[in-house]
């Protein structure tokens, strides 16, 4: 185990990282009543990610980003997982995320980041995304996929179907996992594989950040974040 994190509230990132206005929450699920399935079973909680910002009125300065403070090694599986409260919006990671000059993340020499998505996928930093939940906009709706980019440069790189429901349809909170391992990345929901991709170039991305992204306004919980080596 490299980090564990339960996710069951604000205070379990509080030394996180937050870029852009994220407004943080907990949310108790409880069992229901008729026996079913239910979201917690256990009383537990979640954490609750939103924007704090009018997506309407901010437009895309209404997003954020929000970045684990340890720097991950290579050849990591990175699972976690994920349910979608309100919509519309779009869920996002970032992994192997460092300075394009191979700078660390947070250091001053790079350019100040306010949750704005240029500032990520054409700035100067380097990293993979996973965008999994694409909800925003009428067009990701009608033709549901997860998209795997390389950054800078907003290449994308590899896609598959996206399975998750929308929000009204959710009953249940669903694992994401991602895994890096050198050249090697995939991306699976409840154990689905949903694309694999091998980095051709001679210097593949290796150890780096990770971080969680929405789009505005989507409202989403998040537990049981775990980073492990391969």
């Amino acid at each position: 185990m490299i980090h564990s994190n339960p996710l069951r509230g604000p205070a379990d990132v509080a030394d996180w990282v937050a870029e852009g206005p994220v407004q943080l929450a907990a949310q108790v699920f409880e069992a229901p009543d008729d026996g079913g399935l239910g979201l917690g079973a256990d009383g537990s909680s979640a954490l609750v990610l939103s924007g704090s910002l009018d997506a309407e009125e901010h437009g895309d300065h209404a997003h954020w980003t929000l970045w684990c403070p340890q720097v991950l090694p290579d050849h990591v599986r990175i699972s976690w997982e994920f349910l979608p409260l309100e919509e519309p919006g779009l869920a996002m990671v970032f992994f192997a995320a460092r300075g394009h000059g191979g700078e660390d993340l947070f250091s001053s020499a790079l350019a100040p980041r306010t949750g704005f998505y240029p500032q990520y996928h054409s700035g100067d930093i380097d990293a993979l995304h996973v965008s999994y939940f694409r909800h925003k906009h009428p067009s990701e709706r009608a033709f549901r996929t997860c998209n795997l980019r390389k950054s800078a440069g907003f290449e994308l790189v590899a896609q598959g179907a996206d399975p998750l429901p929308p929000a009204e349809d959710a009953d249940a909170f669903y694992r994401m996992e991602v895994t890096k391992d050198g050249p090697r990345v995939s991306f699976a929901i409840n154990g689905l594989l949903l694309f694999e991709w091998m980095d051709p170039s001679p210097r593949p991305l290796g150890g780096g950040y990770f971080g969680i992204r929405q789009m505005a306004p989507l409202k989403a919980t998040y537990r049981n974040l775990s980073i492990t080596d391969l």
